[in-house]
C-alpha cells in the first residue's frame, strides 16, 4: 500500500514536468541532445547560437529556434529518411536550458537555470528569497523577446526560459 502511495505521488510531479518539457520551445542559449539509435557518428549535442541553428551531419544547418524537441526529433527523422537512412530513430532533449533572469528586491539577483513548470515563487527561492522592502505586490514579468511590456504577476505566475522578473519595493 505504502509503494502505491509512492508511486501515485511520482507520478503527480513528474507528469507535469514531462508535459512542461514537451511544450518547451527552443531558443538561443539552449544545450540540445540529437541521437539515433543505432548511428553513433549522427549523435550532437549542441548549443544554440543567436541564430537558433545547428550543424547537423549530412542535413547541414538547420534551424530549431522556435521548435519543439519533438518537432526537432521529425525534422531530424524527415531529413534522414530515405537518402541516408529506411527508418531512422531520433531521439532529442534539452541537456540545458538557457536561463531567466531575476532582479530588483531579491537577495541575489542575477542569471538562474530555468527548470519546465517553475514559478515565480521558486525563481525567488533560487535568487535567496525576498528583500525586507519587497513587495508581494508590485511583481512584473518581462516575457523573453518583448522586453517593451510588463506583465503584472504573483508568485504563482509561470516563468519560461530567458524571461526576466522584477520585484519592486513596497511603500512601508
Amino acid at each position: 500500500m505504502l509503494r502505491l502511495f509512492s508511486l501515485v505521488l511520482c507520478l503527480l510531479f513528474i507528469l507535469p514536468s514531462v508535459e512542461a518539457q514537451d511544450n518547451y520551445i527552443l531558443g538561443p542559449g539552449d544545450k540540445i541532445s540529437i541521437k539515433v539509435y543505432g548511428q553513433e557518428d549522427l549523435s550532437v549535442e549542441s548549443l544554440l547560437g543567436n541564430s537558433g541553428e545547428i550543424n547537423y551531419p549530412f542535413l547541414g544547418e538547420i534551424k530549431l529556434a522556435g521548435l519543439t524537441v519533438k518537432q526537432v526529433e521529425r525534422l531530424v527523422s524527415d531529413g534522414l529518411k530515405g537518402d541516408y537512412l529506411v527508418n531512422p530513430n531520433v531521439y532529442a532533449q534539452v541537456v540545458e536550458h538557457r536561463p531567466f533572469y531575476i532582479h530588483g528586491e531579491v537577495k541575489e539577483p542575477g542569471a538562474y537555470s530555468y527548470n519546465p513548470g517553475m514559478t515565480i515563487n521558486q525563481a525567488i527561492a533560487l535568487a535567496g528569497g525576498l528583500t525586507e522592502r519587497a513587495s508581494e505586490d508590485k511583481i512584473f514579468l518581462y516575457k523573453e523577446g518583448n522586453n517593451i511590456n510588463q506583465l503584472k504577476a504573483n508568485l504563482d505566475t509561470k516563468v519560461s526560459a530567458g524571461d526576466t522578473i522584477k520585484i519592486e519595493q513596497r511603500f512601508f
